[in-house]
């Protein structure tokens, strides 16, 4: 499977700090990309897939880290990781109400734009950028 066959929503390569827990440990792993549905988080030490879990994205700009509900959908181990396919796994976002979706959405719709700029991130998402479609 490519990582196009895993994914809902093109995704952009943006890299961010992300923070987790697991059995009472803290892990600091990076994101290189995100998408509204989900973001693949880089790490030597995926998660089971089906794993649902909370993590705070570092984001620029953000005086507080971005927390998110997510699902392991799919890894890569270390023993299958590659350099064009490094270890990690797929998270899909988990939300507990539209109001949630559309906040984090708006979120991760301004820090694609900023950091790719106007152009790249509407060709990402699919449509001009303030148009309010989804």
């Amino acid at each position: 499977m490519t990582d196009a066959d895993r994914r809902s929503a093109q995704r952009a390569a943006i890299e961010l700090s992300v923070e987790y827990k697991r059995l009472n440990t803290f892990f600091a792993d990076y994101t290189r990309n995100i998408s509204k549905g989900g973001t693949f988080i880089r790490t030597d030490r995926p998660l089971a897939i089906g794993t649902e879990f909370v993590f705070a994205l570092s984001i620029r700009n953000l005086a507080e880290p971005l927390r998110l509900r997510g699902r392991v959908k799919w890894i890569v181990t270390s023993a299958e990781a590659t350099e064009s396919a490094p270890a990690g796994m797929g998270i899909e976002f988990q939300y507990a109400s539209d109001a949630e979706r559309g906040a984090t959405e708006a979120v991760v719709e301004q820090l694609m734009m900023s950091e790719l700029g106007e152009t790249l991130a509407s060709k990402l998402l699919g449509r001009k950028l303030g148009d309010g479609s989804r």
